[in-house]
């Protein structure tokens, strides 16, 4: 569907001009840049946040979740196909998400609470909505979020609030804000993240809290593909090892039917790495995806150290990149395994058809000679079938002479059969050359 829209004149042209047709997507496509906004956030402030695996049909069916918690509160649902909502539900804010595998929820409560980590924004979301969430709970984190008006805390207040003494944190955003958290699931199955404001409007609180919670979703998300990397390693190695073991007979030379029987075990070596590669590639696509996304919020939070303390963007990478190495390794080696098999393989097919190209040049040959041998010996044998046919026809002739002569007729038969001789053979021998013509066609003679 093409749409259009006016423009006014200008210059010294009055009135509207027509309109112009414009494409399909482009209020669409125009709408992307903001899709997904930031939420507006005043310190003080809790803030609880879910990322669920869904899959990428699964959309469908958290949308119709969220559009009951609408329902149930009077709010206006999620527009069909929307890749974001967001509300005011009075008690608590919502901005749910949809991402290509899983759906977020961040709910934020306004104003400080006693119990920082204890009492949460979830503490007011009902607890049968939340328990019906649709789909796998991959990341959850609480942020406490206090204003710059609130008592400084020690090293020890905050290692108490986390629990360890484990804790990374540095200044974030130029040294407007500071963050602290231990990259650890507490006991309540959450992780916790502590902001403290330090000249943030509601603005930059906001961006700067989505990108906290984003490096937690994507890094979770690139990180699936690590069990799926150590599980891929050993069948990688063992084709690797079984594919040398093939080259190294291939380049011992052999005959073409082992040739055959390797390139057999090539093939099926290839359908076992494609089975391989066909269960783990998107995982690994996707987990390069995520780590890029990672690397680019970490950037964007513009890290400063705190003295005594790693920042949490260099404790990330510490593991985050390793693991992206694993699987990038692993994507390769089955990448590299790959091309060696179909180099292996095209090489042994081209051996494999040399040699049988050779062998059925070789049968022809030998066919060939063979049907030179026997024209030779058709040729013989219709030499002796006209001798002895001639034979018999002149034995015929001489009795057929000697019967006129006794029957008084002036008849020599030894004269008749020497006249005989030369017609009967000429006769017998094209009419034995013409009935081999018409059987098979050949007119003989010498090739």
């Amino acid at each position: 569907m093409k749409h259009g829209f006016a423009m006014t004149g200008t210059g010294d042209h009055d009135g509207a001009q027509a309109p112009l047709r414009e494409h399909a997507l482009r209020r669409e496509l125009a709408e992307e840049i903001r899709a997904r906004p930031y939420q507006l956030i005043a310190a003080p402030a809790q803030i609880s946040f879910l990322a669920v695996v869904l899959g990428e049909r699964g959309g469908e069916e958290a949308e119709a979740h969220l559009a009951r918690l609408c329902a149930d509160r009077g709010a206006p649902p999620p527009a069909p196909g929307a890749s974001h909502h967001d509300h005011d539900f009075g008690a608590f804010q919502l901005k749910w998400e949809r991402h290509t595998e899983f759906c977020s929820y961040t709910f934020c409560r306004p104003g400080a609470v006693d119990r920082p980590f204890a009492d949460t924004a979830l503490d007011l979301v009902p607890a049968d909505w939340l328990a019906d969430l649709p789909g796998a709970v991959l990341v959850a984190t609480h942020v406490v979020f206090e204003g710059a008006e609130a008592p400084p805390r020690e090293s020890r207040d905050i290692a108490a609030l986390f629990a360890t003494e484990r804790i990374s944190g540095s200044g974030m955003l130029g040294g407007r804000a500071r963050v602290w958290t231990d990259f650890h699931i507490a006991g309540d199955g959450f992780g916790r993240i502590l902001v403290r404001d330090q000249g943030l409007n509601r603005r930059a609180a906001g961006r700067l809290v989505q990108r906290l919670l984003e490096v937690e979703a994507y890094r979770m998300m690139a990180m699936l593909a690590l069990p799926v990397a150590k599980e891929a390693q050993p069948q990688v190695y063992e084709a690797e090892r079984r594919l040398g073991e093939l080259i190294a007979r291939l380049a011992e030379g052999s005959g073409v039917d082992e040739e055959q029987d390797l390139l057999k075990r090539l093939s099926g070596l290839a359908a076992g790495l494609e089975a391989l590669a066909a269960g783990n590639t998107y995982r690994f696509s996707a987990a390069r995806a995520y780590y890029g996304l990672v690397q680019r919020r970490v950037e964007e939070l513009r890290e400063e150290r705190i003295e005594g303390l790693q920042p949490p963007g260099e404790f990330l990478y510490r593991r985050l990149v390793p693991a992206m190495d694993t699987c990038a390794s692993v994507a390769e080696r089955q990448a590299a395994l790959s091309r060696r098999i179909a180099q292996a393989s095209d090489l042994l097919r081209t051996r494999v058809d040399v040699a049988l190209e050779a062998q059925n040049k070789g049968l022809l040959e030998s066919m060939d000679r063979r049907a030179r041998l026997q024209l030779r010996l058709q040729e013989t044998v219709e030499g002796l079938s006209v001798v002895a046919i001639s034979y018999y026809l002149i034995g015929l002739v001489s009795y057929a002479a000697k019967s006129l002569h006794a029957m008084g007729l002036p008849v020599n038969a030894e004269l008749s059969a020497g006249v005989a001789l030369p017609v009967v053979l000429g006769l017998v021998w094209v009419g034995v050359r013409r009935l081999r013509r018409a059987v098979t066609g050949h007119k003989g003679g010498p090739d």
